[in-house]
């Protein structure tokens, strides 16, 4: 097997990626190709798809949310995604267990006892009547039937884990702020998500890895697990390996990947890309060395809005007030830029800045 260094796996990845060069994707097909975007953060996907469609309007996000075409659902290691309709419905069975045990591993104590399939129902039964309801909201209601656990456990399992909700606009659009509300996926959506496949077989499964190798790969199976924290994945995996290729990174893991997905050459340009927070190019992998440095790795999860240069990340970046003013972009660099790279920050900050503005602004500092 070929080995491929982390300059080969940051060039492909970016390439899937949409951030070699900027795609001429609808949005839409975007967030269908990058299998969602991490959303915990509402206004973050709108910097994540400006960064790697070119024309793109925050109208046209706002659309397919109101339009009801791509939705804010609990899915990928139990954060809030922005995921296609269709993705939803076909995905969410495969990660109902997985929903279930992330928050019993954080409110295990407090719902000992709780008959889980029970506290389903009583949910389903809640929100039958189609009214949205905050978290809070539906704890309320059923804490006079589960009066131990505490709203926080009963709120947490009922909207992230026992029924497929999702969060309605206007949380998510362009410049709002809003609370979140919760309502059935099946009732935003009009039909029931996928019922869970026979036993034996796992389409969902498989769908995953073809498609998280489409926008990651190559990538080891320990990095599939790290992008949506299910374990039960090697039946998909093995039923899919003969229509892969394989290579192996410097740390001797085996990778696999798609035959014909691009792996450019190393030595590929890649231009200054700001990304936002949560960003899954970053996230979606076990192994994150292909483009961030281990220093810098808890980054990631600290909601740090990152700079790429060179195709890997070399700052942070915020907006407000401060030194430039209201409304500047500004660059805290993790490391020396040369003078090109200074003036292409500089360049694509500026575009930024223009962008979160509505164009009122284009000032931009390096810290």
């Amino acid at each position: 097997m070929s080995v491929l260094d982390a300059r080969a796996l940051n060039r492909a990845t970016l390439a899937r990626q949409l951030l070699l060069e900027r795609s001429d994707l609808p949005p839409l097909d975007a967030v269908a190709h990058l299998c969602g975007l991490q959303a915990q953060e509402p206004q973050e996907p709108f910097t994540g798809l400006w960064s790697r469609l070119r024309d793109f309007t925050p109208a046209a996000l706002d659309g397919l949310l109101t339009g009801r075409r791509v939705v804010r659902t609990h899915l990928m290691r139990r954060t809030v995604h922005l995921v296609t309709a269709g993705d939803a419905l076909t995905w969410r069975v495969r990660h109902d267990a997985m929903l279930r045990q992330k928050v019993l591993g954080v409110y295990r104590r407090e719902l000992d006892g709780v008959d889980l399939d029970a506290l389903a129902a009583a949910v389903r039964d809640l929100m039958a009547d189609g009214e949205p309801r905050t978290m809070t909201e539906i704890a309320r209601a059923l804490a006079g039937r589960w009066p131990v656990p505490g709203r926080r456990a009963l709120g947490e399992m009922a909207v992230a884990a026992l029924v497929p909700m999702v969060q309605l606009p206007p949380r998510g659009l362009w410049r709002v702020r809003a609370g979140v509300r919760n309502v059935p996926l099946a009732r935003w959506l009009g039909r029931e998500p996928d019922a869970p496949a026979p036993r034996g077989s796992d389409p969902a499964g498989e769908e995953l890895v073809l498609r998280y190798l489409a926008a990651y790969g190559p990538a080891a199976s320990a990095d599939l697990r790290a992008w949506c924290g299910l374990a039960g994945l090697p039946a998909a995996v093995a039923a899919v390996r003969e229509r892969l290729v394989r290579f192996r990174d410097e740390r001797g893991r085996e990778l696999l990947d798609l035959p014909d997905a691009p792996r450019p050459d190393p030595g590929t340009p890649a231009p200054v890309r700001f990304l936002p927070a949560f960003d899954n190019v970053v996230l979606g992998y076990q192994d994150r060395g292909r483009i961030i440095d281990d220093a810098h790795r808890g980054l990631s999860v600290e909601g740090a809005r990152m700079v790429l240069v060179d195709g890997r990340v070399a700052a942070t970046w915020t907006t407000g007030t401060g030194p430039g003013g209201a409304g500047t972009v500004t660059v805290s660099p993790l490391r020396g830029f040369g003078r090109a790279e200074r003036a292409a920050v500089l360049e694509e900050g500026a575009r930024l800045s223009l962008f979160l503005s509505d164009g009122d602004s284009d000032r931009v500092r390096i810290s």
